[in-house]
């Protein structure tokens, strides 16, 4: 957990609450000027704001214990439940609302590794997962915080899921012929 070591847990995490909370103001005041009507992303970004200053709040007052990191997934999960409900209900969708969905997966699949790891395993001697951890869930946070700022597929991933959709429809016919 070389980032915590370095930084400070709390600061990382206060870090991405500030910043999602600036990604939820920004995007008010893009949706008041008329610049972008995107109900998807004004909801979305609420709802991210709202769960990491919630969580960073409320996990502040607990000790960081081997336990908190099912929270974490557990809270996540949540979150990513709210942007599904979120989803259905306004059916419409962002680049940065596909990103959200991935980074919220990664990180909830981050957290449950570490849990398993340090919880059921009772493994205390540092290897790779921690660092992939440590460096994952603060990365993962910040490129979701700057997705719902630019709104756009920063990384790729809608090409990338494009373009396998496409290879298995094609590959789909091939077979059906």
């Amino acid at each position: 957990m070389f980032l915590t070591e370095q930084f400070g847990f709390f600061s990382l995490s206060a870090l991405s609450a500030w910043g999602f909370l600036m990604a939820f103001f920004f995007n008010i005041f893009i949706y008041s000027i008329d610049v972008k009507r995107k109900t998807t992303l004004l909801i979305s970004s609420f709802i991210m704001m709202i769960s990491y200053m919630a969580g960073d709040h409320f996990f502040t007052w607990l000790s960081s214990t081997a336990v908190t990191y099912m929270h974490w997934a557990l809270y996540d999960f949540v979150t990513l439940l709210c942007l599904a409900g979120c989803y259905l209900v306004i059916k419409n969708s962002t680049p940065s609302f596909i990103y959200l969905v991935c980074g919220l997966s990664i990180n909830i699949l981050l957290f449950v590794s570490v849990y398993l790891d340090v919880q059921v395993y009772e493994n205390s001697t540092y290897w790779i997962l921690w660092d992939i951890y440590s460096f994952g869930v603060n990365i993962i946070d910040f490129t979701m915080i700057v997705a719902l700022i630019v709104d756009r597929d920063i990384l790729g991933l809608i090409r990338l899921k494009n373009a396998i959709k496409a290879l298995f429809k094609t590959h789909h016919i091939k077979h059906s012929i």
